[in-house]
């Protein structure tokens, strides 16, 4: 097995200090399979660990990519497959941490992506969707891959323009290129440590408790920082959870309790998503917390499990969450 080990569950179940705690106690570096903890200057809302808390543990993957800018998994692996190369040539133990199922699983597997040429056929499909409206190129991509035209939401113009760029540029559906790569053989195998709780009731209040403290450590102030730097609103990384919901506060749409619940709301959501993802992969290892989670027990657990699957302590103090 390849000195690998995932730590993987829900927003707020305790990944970022279990992980590093893992890599203290293993001579491991952290690789983040987070996709909004790409962006620099959006620490708060997507619960970027501070410097205190990843305890002079090496972090990668983090802050790599401006506000403005779309962050596909394609480029996500492209970057991040070096560097778990990089990790792993050095003879040490590589933590990927994060609730990015998509992410974390395309990386091990070494999915490959279409490439994104410069042909001009995105120019003119770019075009279509501001002349004709996106259900224009919605209907147009339902012609050649009526599987993708019928998964992707109304509405999502990033993904239909590109299921159609995909086609045009290389004669293949995007459906059939993803069901090739998942025959692919996993590039890399790793152990998997999942985080979750008894009582789902316990991770929910964890989830609204956390919002309130990123609202007191300055989230608004986050958000209109980024808009100060001309961030445009419709921008992927503002579309996040916790971003979305209070830009339509400062848009007059709604008041501010209005949007903090509703944070609280989509973030619980966002959770049971998570859970469903990860509860696919019968290779995970959870662990499942009480209402107030013991870290050193969680801790004595997961270094259990590496420890059957190989993995060695290298110090008595490594490893404390």
């Amino acid at each position: 097995m390849d000195k690998i080990l995932c730590v993987v569950g829900p927003t707020a179940s305790g990944k970022t200090g279990l992980a590093v705690a893992l890599a203290r106690a293993l001579d491991g570096e952290v690789l983040s399979c987070d996709s909004m903890q790409l962006y620099r200057h959006m620490d708060i809302g997507t619960a970027t660990p501070t410097a205190a808390e990843m305890a002079g543990v090496p972090h990668h993957m983090i802050d790599v990519a401006d506000p403005g800018e779309d962050f596909s998994v394609g480029r996500y692996v492209a970057m991040a497959d070096p560097i778990l190369q990089n990790i792993l040539a050095r003879g040490r133990t590589a933590i990927l941490c994060g609730g990015t199922g998509l992410y974390v699983d395309s990386l091990l597997a070494g999915r490959t992506f279409a490439p994104v040429p410069s042909t001009g056929r995105r120019e003119a499909l770019e075009a279509m969707a501001d002349r004709e409206g996106i259900e224009a190129v919605r209907a147009y991509l339902a012609t050649f891959d009526p599987e993708s035209a019928a998964r992707i939401p109304p509405g999502d113009r990033r993904r239909i323009l590109r299921a159609a760029e995909v086609y045009l540029e290389t004669g293949k559906t995007m459906t059939a290129h993803n069901e090739e790569s998942r025959r692919q053989k996993p590039k890399y195998t790793a152990g998997w440590i999942g985080l979750d709780f008894q009582d789902r009731a316990a991770l929910y209040r964890r989830i609204d408790a956390r919002v309130e403290a990123m609202l007191e450590q300055g989230l608004l102030d986050e958000v209109r920082a980024l808009l100060a730097r001309g961030v445009p609103p419709e921008a992927t990384c503002l579309q996040a959870i916790g971003y979305k919901e209070l830009l339509a506060y400062l848009a007059g749409r709604c008041p501010l309790s209005e949007a903090v619940a509703d944070i609280q709301r989509e973030s619980r959501r966002y959770a049971k998503r998570q859970l469903t993802w990860f509860r696919r992969n019968p290779a995970i290892h959870w662990i499942r917390q009480s209402d107030a989670p013991d870290g050193a027990a969680v801790l004595r657990e997961a270094l259990g499990f590496a420890s059957s699957l190989g993995f060695s302590r290298v110090g008595a103090d490594a490893g404390r969450i």
